[in-house]
């Protein structure tokens, strides 16, 4: 759809987009207020009641690790033991807040946002659709988001204790508290926060202005004109309700500012204690407020500097410059970019979302799990290791980071700048998306790309690599697996190996994302099912219901009778399912 050219045209038109707009509002409004109270309790029970269930568990297991790990010294572990109640408690103060104030906003806002999102273009019966929609999706996603909140709380959480268990220092020095200097960085955590928090309430406060009415005229100069993100038309209604919506905005960004000051200041304690030097701390506190006032400036697009002063923290003046650089913008390289306005329309950003790249990576861990079953990479006792507590790092992580190192040969035999997707998208530098998901994982990917580039694999290396990449979790798989003939040399194959662990280290992070244990659990059962459809063969058996059963009790004897073994070959396993088959018959 074109938009309307002059001043009378663009006029009527926004004349005639204002009763469309309120109706929608209105009957979206009504949604929202039915739906809150039901949507805040669900999610407030749900969220609570983890929270409160698995507190023990947390306090326990947390205790459990701290005390296990080589990371940290005696005394830096008896003090975290003895403050511990104190962090559980803010934790289940915070967490079950937050989930009232989240079920609060999620409840109202959803089903606006969907009846808006049902007079989109390419729909049918808008009219039913505009009741209907945002009620029964959004109470659904609500429980989504319980289940979600609840892998985090555990399995992400197990994760972690995992690697601080497990981890032990990498310069053979574990990290201690130095009582000398705990008492001067405790003073200069609370002087930053004396000077942070009103001084940065402060400067958020003066650029509220500035911030609600350059926004202002740019909704309202997109919405009139149609350009920019509303020249589609199921955009159109969303320009309205982000005019309405903005002073929202506007105060959410200044109370994150004056949340985030608090954290801010306290952080001179830390480069007391880093550095050893009380003077460094009050340094930093005076660079605090330069940092931020740079940041905001480089957020709202005014000009670059600052009028604070912005002494050195840091005896070596990389590690200042690098330590600034996280309240900054992120960059992935060190070089000089062009204005925001160039930059947007020279390297225009990707439109995905981390939840469509977590969905593309099943879908080809589904495609590529299918061909391992079938090849016998993956065995019935992966899938059940996977469906239990026990875990199977071939099917969790091995089998992503073999689906996620396919893109880096792709990209390498393309002789590519970025990451090269499936539907051959390149992701790079400039172009990510703004979302601290691609921040995270990016750069590791980019310079794991680059680092096979340089070793100049051939077909063997990256078979041997990929199926590598696929076993390396499980040491006893390894040994027995015939994953082809490793390099001829010593030191390339010792590089292969660590390309491997450093590629699983990084899918094991990925899989910490509250989505990613949802996901998996569909992949396993989507697996085990194509597992049975492989055992059951081409036979028809009777009714549905003894279909099911019968491919049931073949796995569980299969794996029972643990007639998957390296040594077993395909012709003696087909024997068997058709001998388990038959009994199963003459038992129905």
């Amino acid at each position: 759809m074109e938009p309307p050219k002059g001043f009378l045209a663009t006029l009527w038109n926004f004349i005639c987009f204002l009763p469309y707009f309120i109706g929608l509002l209105l009957l979206g409004t009504i949604k929202g207020i039915v739906f809150c109270p039901l949507i805040c309790l669900i999610m407030t029970i749900g969220n609570s009641s983890i929270i409160l269930g698995l507190l023990p568990f947390h306090g326990y297991w947390t205790c459990y690790s701290i005390v296990r790990t080589k990371l940290l010294g005696p005394f830096l572990k008896l003090i975290i033991c003895v403050f511990l109640p104190v962090v559980l408690i803010l934790w289940v103060v915070v967490g079950i807040v937050g989930s009232i104030i989240g079920g609060i906003l999620y409840g109202f806002l959803s089903p606006i946002f969907a009846t808006f999102d049902a007079v989109g273009e390419g729909k049918t019966n808008v009219f039913i659709h505009c009741f209907y929609d945002g009620t029964w999706s959004t109470i659904k996603r609500s429980f989504t988001v319980i289940r979600d909140f609840k892998d985090v709380c555990f399995h992400s959480y197990i994760s972690f204790m995992e690697d601080l268990r497990l981890k032990g220092p990498s310069n053979g020095k574990y990290y201690d508290i130095r009582f000398l200097y705990l008492l001067p960085a405790l003073i200069a955590a609370m002087l930053g926060f004396m000077v942070d928090f009103p001084m940065i309430s402060l400067i958020a406060l003066c650029k509220s202005p500035y911030m609600l009415f350059k926004g202002w005229h740019r909704l309202f100069h997109d919405l009139i004109g149609r350009e920019g993100p509303f020249l589609e038309t199921i955009c159109v209604p969303f320009a309205g309700l982000a005019i309405l919506l903005w002073p929202l905005a506007v105060v959410g960004a200044v109370l994150g500012s004056m949340v985030s000051s608090i954290f801010l200041g306290a952080y001179a304690g830390v480069v007391v204690y880093q550095e050893s030097s009380f003077w460094f701390g009050l340094c930093y506190i005076v660079a605090s407020l330069s940092i931020y006032d740079e940041y905001s400036n480089d957020v709202l697009d005014m000009p670059e500097g600052s009028c604070f002063a912005r002494p050195h923290y840091r005896r070596n003046k990389k590690e200042s410059i690098s330590n600034a650089s996280l309240f900054s913008k992120s960059d992935s390289f060190n070089k000089p970019r062009p204005p925001a306005r160039i930059d947007s329309l020279t390297n225009t950003r990707i439109d995905l979302k981390p939840i469509e790249l977590l969905e593309g990576l099943f879908k080809e861990c589904h495609r590529q799990g299918e061909k391992m079953v079938y090849e016998g990479l993956i065995t019935p006792k992966d899938i059940e290791d996977a469906k239990s507590n026990k875990g199977s790092r071939v099917v969790s992580i091995g089998l992503p980071a073999y689906c996620l190192l396919q893109p880096l040969f792709h990209s390498v035999k393309a002789n590519k700048s970025g990451i090269l997707l499936s539907d051959n998208t390149e992701i790079t530098a400039t172009n990510r998306p703004k979302d601290a998901f691609f921040d995270w994982f990016l750069n590791p990917f980019l310079i794991l790309k680059e680092q096979i580039k340089a070793e100049n694999l051939s077909e063997e290396e990256e078979d041997y690599l990929g199926k590598l990449v696929l076993l390396c979790g499980d040491p006893e798989r390894l040994k027995t697996s015939n994953i082809g003939s490793p390099p001829e040399s010593e030191r390339k194959q010792a590089e292969l190996d660590a390309l491997a662990r450093r590629l699983q280290g990084i899918t094991k992070s990925v899989s910490r994302y509250p989505t990613f244990r949802r996901h998996f659990e569909e992949l396993v059962n989507t697996l085990s099912e194509d597992l049975s459809k492989k055992n059951n063969g081409s036979s028809s058996l009777g009714t549905g219901a003894q279909q099911v059963q019968i491919s049931k009790s073949i796995i569980a004897r299969i794996i029972s009778n643990k007639s998957f073994k390296r040594n077993t070959s395909c012709n003696m396993f087909d024997q068997e399912s058709q001998s388990v088959t038959a009994r199963d018959i003459e038992s129905a």
